[in-house]
């Protein structure tokens, strides 16, 4: 079975010289610090005897002073070397979070929350990092102060020492009990957490929505109750660690009383020393720190495991869509034919057909138009040809290849779509139109932009290129956005371009432009267009007609209107519209 951090260890043995050199550091200040009792014992016992002058009070101080200050600068250097471990640690644990997640299938994120990945990357891993750091110097407290300080201890008296530590024991049984209480408790938080990031990322994301139907205070009052939620489950933690250290000082509590009965009884008889009695009695401290650590660690250890369970859960996610065996690596470039044979699909084994029997061809370099009602499969056709979801084997070709032989990366990089709903990124308008050709040079991108039918839009801004757009692209109109994202598309030249309703918030006017300079500087390359309106599909080599899930008519703009069926009405309809339009 694989062990819960099996993850991070790679990156510990990386670490290892930075992880040994902070322990040794650690070992070197707890011997230190074992030495103070003793100058303190020396100096006490000292004190009143023959021959004990006022200099060895100033050396024995200045031994203490001397010890505190090595103590103090190796403090410092191990925390470097030992949480500075644990900081890289948790930033590539972080790394692999975030790639292994860009490597899982989009249906992945269309069954988890944004808030719950957000609480993952965040409180998760902050947890895991807080074990790994602070757990190793803990761990190596307890280990040698127990043994060191049980040592002088006895050294000073055995008898004092057995019954100082009669009470210990049952430290072990609070540790057990309380510390698996903490780690199911921790888990409830953290999953409280997340729920609680999901609805603040939903309700500021949503905010214009809430806002135009005036839902801030059911939108407050979700908020509030996930919020309440957590502080319930926090709560319910708290009420364990409560018993916790409480439970941890009455003991400790209960070994100084003992200490203080018995040890002064026999400083007093004369079996030891009073120098002896308090050295005693700082190594009883220094002896009881490890034991109070023990619980810090298991506190730590419980929700670092909890956490690190968390994490590799969202770990064993395995993507839906992956290179298969099948794969032919010396495919890197598409011509743009494509053809679907005989394609039927659905999402799962208990939903209905989305497609039934599609076949249909285009030769590379042609423009295809795809028309239909709203849910009548045309995205579906798309997200298919791009592996959004995987199509059943042998029913869509490319090259006359068949799409499981060609790499994801090629067929990505071959492939570019431009959806109806535009993601911008909060950076500059130049910056989200170069991210797929990052190296294009200034005149590639105005030109793209003049094809887009967006430059002059962009010239009225404040800053122009320059201009940042805010989160999601808000700042701009929702034609803006299309535009911009077309332009981003035209930038990258692909050989196959895909445009899914992406000039539906363009007006008329616009859109006939925009593909009108699509098919000059497109002639040679294949595009697909999905449009509502179909005064702007005329000039496309081929149409298809969905209708019930199935290709009801096929053929260019001229011929579908001669078979007076749907795509007629509907071009009929919409040029009725347009009048009732230019009139008013």
């Amino acid at each position: 079975m694989k062990h819960k951090f099996a993850r991070i260890f790679p990156y510990l043995k990386a670490n290892i010289h930075k992880l040994i050199f902070g322990i040794i550091l650690l070992i070197i200040i707890d011997l230190a610090q074992l030495i103070i009792p003793k100058l303190m014992q020396y100096a006490i016992d000292g004190i009143g005897k023959e021959g004990f002058t006022k200099i060895n009070l100033f050396y024995t101080a200045l031994g203490i002073f001397l010890i505190a200050l090595l103590m103090t600068l190796l403090r410092y250097f191990w925390r470097i070397f030992i949480l500075g471990t644990s900081w890289f640690v948790d930033r590539n644990v972080r790394q692999d979070y975030f790639e292994h997640l860009m490597s899982l299938s989009a249906n992945f994120f269309n069954k988890i929350k944004t808030g719950d990945l957000m609480a993952y990357a965040i409180n998760d891993l902050n947890a895991v990092r807080m074990f790994v750091g602070f757990g190793i110097v803990i761990s190596v407290d307890i280990i040698l102060l127990t043994i060191a300080s049980l040592g002088f201890m006895i050294n000073i008296n055995l008898k004092l020492t057995l019954l100082s530590i009669i009470p210990l024991p049952l430290l072990t049984i609070i540790i057990i009990i309380l510390g698996r209480k903490i780690h199911h408790r921790f888990r409830k938080v953290q999953k409280t957490f997340a729920t609680l990031s999901g609805k603040v990322q939903e309700s500021i994301s949503g905010i214009r929505v809430v806002k135009a139907f005036v839902q801030e205070e059911a939108e407050l009052q979700k908020v509030s109750d996930s919020a309440y939620d957590y502080v319930k489950q926090n709560i319910s933690l708290v009420r364990v660690q409560g018993m916790f250290h409480p439970s941890f000082m009455l003991i400790i509590g209960l070994s100084m009383m003992i200490v203080i009965v018995f040890g002064g009884e026999a400083t007093m008889i004369g079996e030891i020393s009073i120098g002896e009695f308090i050295a005693f009695f700082q190594y009883l401290g220094t002896f009881i720190w490890p034991m109070i650590a023990i619980g810090w660690v298991v506190n730590m250890y419980q929700r670092g495991t909890a956490s690190m369970e968390r994490l590799n859960e969202i770990f064993a996610e395995k993507p839906e869509i992956f290179d298969g065996k099948e794969v032919d690596p010396s495919i890197q470039k598409l011509a743009g034919k494509i053809r679907f044979s005989d394609m039927t699909f659905r999402y799962s084994k208990a939903s209905p057909n989305i497609l039934e029997n599609i076949s249909f061809q285009i030769e590379a370099g042609e423009t295809l138009a795809i028309v239909g009602k709203t849910g009548c499969g045309k995205s579906t056709i798309i997200e298919l040809l791009t592996r959004i979801y995987n199509p059943p084997k042998n029913t869509i070709f490319l090259d006359e290849r068949e799409i499981y032989q060609i790499l994801l990366k090629t067929l990505h990089e071959n492939i570019i779509m431009v959806p109806q709903e535009i993601f911008l990124f909060s950076q500059s308008v130049r910056e989200n139109i170069k991210l797929g050709k990052p190296e294009a040079k200034e005149e590639e991108i105005i030109q793209a932009t003049k094809n887009a039918q967006v430059y002059e839009d962009i010239m009225d801004f404040r800053y122009g290129f320059d201009a940042v757009v805010g989160e999601r692209g808000v700042t701009l109109s929702g034609g803006q956005k299309q535009r911009i994202a077309i332009a981003r598309a035209l930038l990258t030249d692909p050989n196959i371009l895909i445009l899914d309703d992406a000039l539906s918030a363009v007006d008329t006017k616009t859109e006939k432009k925009i593909l009108c300079s699509l098919i000059d500087i497109r002639k040679q390359k294949t595009t697909i267009i999905i449009a509502h309106r179909i005064s702007s599909l005329q000039h496309a080599n081929k149409i298809i007609v969905l209708e019930n899930n199935k290709i009801a008519e096929t053929g260019d703009h001229e011929s579908l209107l001669r078979q007076n069926g749907i795509y007629k009405d509907i071009y009929e309809k919409q040029q009725l519209e347009e009048m009732i339009k230019e009139q008013k």
